[in-house]
């Protein structure tokens, strides 16, 4: 019997063996990632590279995340999610420890931008959900999505200060090397999220090209793809450029480490909550509520004096919505088509979110550089806002047609 029409077994690993060790990957590869913009200032001013140099590099980094993520995902449906997990970890370690000694923008393209971007397709948080959705039930998926979220936050405010502190201690060459001995404890985490079983609910069966012809040819989905890409450009700009943006400002570095660290704390709050939520009301009502929020809270970031105190409310907000988007969008996927090509349908919304990204880390080291300002990146930022919180409306909350006869 193929795998796409077998009757759901129970993995072998005991469920909270897996949720822990995929929160684990999901704190680390997260984590990790969240405080590549405090390598901004130090790298560019120890080789002499333009912003827009470095913010390529993790322009690249995003887009290769995104373009292979549907490949990895395919993967993990095919083969199993731990030994995507182990590719993860190899190319991740290598592409910080090529960055710590890229002595020229093409290594850093190397290393920063597509060896790294190749690990965390394959070793993110976004296996993890599909990991998860292959191991609950799907009244519980929402709550296990948030879980997976709110580690990945719990590691941004882990790495945030930690990276900070270790850049001004040992410097930043070696604090890459640091973290990419760090990430390669993903090889052990991966097995326990090795096995394949899905939870069935005896849906009609599908071929792999049968549930991308589904998924593209259903309205909703779209939208979903287009609505993703905003965060994407969000995070990435924020995440990335925030940093330099306050040190433009006379303010501390440290205080960006903090900015990008209380993001990551108030963020656990807000993922945990967006699962729940999930679980009881519309994911895409919630959605459309959250784009909106968060071009509220830039507006009045950027319309009022900047201070440490404005920065840190700033991001006490923005973490409440910032990855509170992936539990009520990876469940809206889960929703639609059912978790037996979760991984891969996923994957391709999340091509989107890496588009917006690699927009957003470009075009804000594209226009500071051009203008010495990143006050239109805010602005596109609150427009896309409003955009997300439009294409939402509309999406349908339910299973797709196939699924729904079932």
């Amino acid at each position: 019997m193929s795998a796409s029409s077998s009757p759901a077994v129970k993995a072998a690993v005991p469920l909270p063996v897996i949720l822990i060790s995929g929160c684990l990957v999901a704190l680390l590869s997260f984590g990790e990632r969240s405080a590549f913009g405090l390598f901004l200032s130090p790298m560019t001013e120890a080789r002499g590279w333009t912003r827009e140099t470095f913010a390529l590099a993790l322009a690249v980094q995003n887009l290769v995340w995104g373009a292979a993520q549907p490949v990895m995902g395919a993967l993990a449906d095919r083969y199993g999610t731990g030994r995507v997990l182990v590719l993860g970890g190899v190319f991740y370690a290598i592409g910080l420890y090529v960055a710590s000694f890229a002595a020229d923008p093409l290594m850093l393209q190397l290393g920063m931008g597509i060896s790294v971007g190749v690990g965390l397709a394959a070793g993110s948080f976004t296996i993890v959900i599909a990991a998860f959705g292959r191991s609950v039930t799907p009244a519980k998926q929402s709550l296990a999505f948030g879980l997976a979220t709110a580690a990945g936050s719990f590691g941004q405010f882990l790495f945030g200060p930690l990276t900070q502190a270790l850049i001004e201690g040992v410097g930043w060459e070696r604090t890459l090397v640091v973290l990419a001995v760090a990430i390669t404890t993903l090889v052990p985490l991966a097995y326990a999220l090795r096995g394949r079983a899905a939870i069935d609910l005896g849906a009609v069966p599908q071929t792999f090209r049968e549930a991308l012809a589904e998924a593209f040819g259903y309205r909703s989905y779209i939208l979903l793809v287009f609505g993703f890409f905003v965060c994407g450009f969000h995070l990435a700009f924020i995440a990335v450029h925030l940093p330099p943006y306050l040190t433009d400002l006379g303010m501390s570095p440290m205080l960006g480490g903090w900015a990008l660290a209380l993001i990551g704390l108030f963020n656990i709050v807000g993922s945990l909550s967006a699962g729940a939520i999930g679980a009881r009301f519309s994911k895409s009502y919630a959605l459309s509520a959250l784009y909106l929020a968060r071009a509220a809270i830039i507006l009045a970031f950027i319309s009022f004096p900047v201070s440490p105190a404005s920065v840190l409310l700033f991001a006490a907000g923005m973490g409440l919505l910032w990855l509170s988007t992936v539990p009520l969008t990876s469940g809206l996927v889960a929703v639609m088509f059912g978790p037996r090509y979760m991984a891969t349908l996923f994957g391709f919304v999340f091509f989107s979110h890496q588009i917006g990204s690699f927009l957003g880390v470009w075009l804000g080291g594209r226009i500071y550089d051009q203008t010495g300002s990143y006050d239109l990146v805010w602005w596109i930022s609150i427009g896309l806002g409003v955009f997300a919180a439009l294409v939402h409306l509309p999406i349908r909350d339910a299973p797709a047609p196939r699924l729904a006869a079932a």
